[in-house]
């Protein structure tokens, strides 16, 4: 007798992991099967803002460590 597993709903993709997604596809390694979640049941927009705060972060953080080692 074989039971047949019930295939499990993609669901949709929680805070954390869109903010994983986006810091993987920002350093580019994002895996194949996550991308295909995102693309399939994620919101862009969420993905998009998410990307241009980590991107303001992103070069908020250098300035103030160029700023920190060359003063002047």
């Amino acid at each position: 007798m074989s039971k047949h597993m019930p295939e499990q709903q993609p669901q949709k993709p929680r805070f954390w992991d869109i903010v994983v997604s986006v810091l993987a596809a920002l350093f580019g390694v994002q895996s194949d099967k996550n991308r295909q979640r995102d693309f399939n049941h994620g919101n862009p927009a969420v993905y998009v803002a998410i990307g241009a705060v980590f991107v303001v972060l992103f070069v908020l953080t250098l300035i103030l460590v160029v700023n920190w080692v060359a003063p002047g």
